[in-house]
């Protein structure tokens, strides 16, 4: 019978598997380094953005400083595109010229 099992009238319960269901892939937010944003926007941004703290957006910045580019947070793709998308809109709106991506986890960028 093979999966099936009777039911109490004698018929056939088909049993269902439980679909597996694949985690969705994760994406970073990736600030890069530039000599003309202050490193005092970038902290400010990602305060305002990624709701860290002061002490934690100071650290995330020099980091970024000091090896050229850091990743702000981790999220699905769709929030991830958004936040990058919103950071780089305000950057421009007060004329820095910030680059922020987003960029799937584990790949390295082409």
């Amino acid at each position: 019978m093979s999966g099936n099992k009777p039911d109490r009238d004698g018929g056939d319960v088909v049993l269902e598997r439980d679909p597996k269901v694949k985690k969705a892939r994760q994406y970073v937010v990736v600030f890069w380094n530039d000599d003309f944003t202050t490193k005092w926007f970038v902290a400010h941004v990602l305060e305002k953005f990624f709701h860290m703290n002061e002490t934690a957006a100071i650290t995330l910045m020099m980091a970024i400083h000091r090896h050229g580019r850091g990743v702000a947070g981790m999220y699905t793709r769709d929030i991830a595109e958004t936040k990058a998308m919103q950071v780089m809109a305000y950057a421009r709106e007060l004329e820095m010229p910030l680059k922020v991506t987003a960029e799937p986890d584990g790949e390295p960028e082409s």
